[in-house]
């Protein structure tokens, strides 16, 4: 799907400061926001490592997700200490399109965060539990705004060809997706569905094998700048891979991204991000380097 207000990209290296970071002398320190997504961006299955060194040379990995008995997902040692002394420099926010149950099966190194954001920014989690405040706003939002998740879940297995349709899926009573044989797609198809979509409200995109369609108004971005205001932070950092990610890091004072992902399939870009060089595992030890060192800047 084509994505609209794409900036130039920006160069890599180096942390930039955004205006007003650096408190003015005597005043109290800035408080650091750090909302991260974290499949593919902090945390990476077996597929996923891409790993391009001889196998002797690798990182050793701490497993941080095991699922139906079998380890999932990964960070490197070295990761895995970073996440740790960013828990005690900045608030950090984990920041997901994974529902509740798929977020509780991680289990990062460091302290358990206070706050995360759950599908897609539909779930505000407070010390592990759903504010309902928040659900009720985002409620009351997507009645307004949106067409009803029934209508749009219809037309998605009514045009869906079971030739390539492998899974359909609710999430959370918010948003659907649909797993599927990506090779075997109709060309157009998925432009033809968000161009309906975007008349009811919804955005769709393809990602990987999944189609997600999401209503306009259940994003990241509004959900960190509710933990923003609650925590008083001065100035919001982020990162993240995937096209659900994108208002994430538009709406931060600081972003990055690593050089995998579908925002580096489309060269997405917006002023203050930067994409780090990495891809696979390594981009997320070097994502959180650059979150700690912004930080403690901050």
């Amino acid at each position: 799907m084509p994505l609209s207000g794409l900036a130039a990209p920006l160069p890599s290296g180096g942390v930039p400061q955004p205006t007003g970071a650096v408190p003015p002398p005597g005043a109290a320190p800035s408080v650091a926001l750090v909302a991260s997504d974290l499949d593919r961006t902090l945390i990476y299955s077996a597929a996923a490592l891409g790993l391009r060194m001889p196998d002797a040379e690798a990182p050793r990995l701490l497993c941080v997700e095991v699922y139906q008995g079998k380890p999932l997902s990964y960070v490197t040692e070295a990761a895995a200490g970073l996440l740790a002394e960013l828990a005690r420099a900045a608030v950090f926010v984990p920041t997901t399109t994974r529902t509740r149950e798929q977020y509780g099966r991680i289990h990062l190194p460091g302290p358990p965060p206070k706050y995360a954001i759950c599908a897609n920014g539909g779930h505000l989690l407070v010390d592990g539990v759903s504010d309902p405040a928040w659900r009720a706003a985002v409620d009351r939002r997507l009645a307004a705004d949106c067409a009803p998740l029934d209508e749009v879940r219809a037309h998605l297995l009514r045009t869906a060809d079971p030739a390539w349709l492998l899974k359909e899926r609710v999430a959370e009573d918010l948003f659907a997706y649909l797993v599927v044989e990506r090779a075997l797609l109709p060309d157009g198809w998925v432009k033809e569905l968000g161009a309906w979509a975007d008349e009811r409200g919804w955005t769709v995109s393809l990602q990987g094998r999944k189609v997600y369609a999401v209503p306009r108004p259940l994003t990241k971005s509004a959900a960190m700048r509710e933990v923003a205001r609650r925590v008083g932070a001065g100035v919001t950092l982020a990162a993240g891979d995937s096209l659900l990610d994108a208002d994430l890091l538009a709406a931060a004072d600081l972003a990055w991204r690593p050089s995998h992902g579908e925002l580096a399939d489309t060269g997405w870009a917006a002023p203050g991000l930067v994409v780090v060089p990495e891809a696979g595992v390594a981009a997320g030890e070097e994502l959180l380097r650059r979150f700690l060192a912004a930080a403690r800047g901050a």
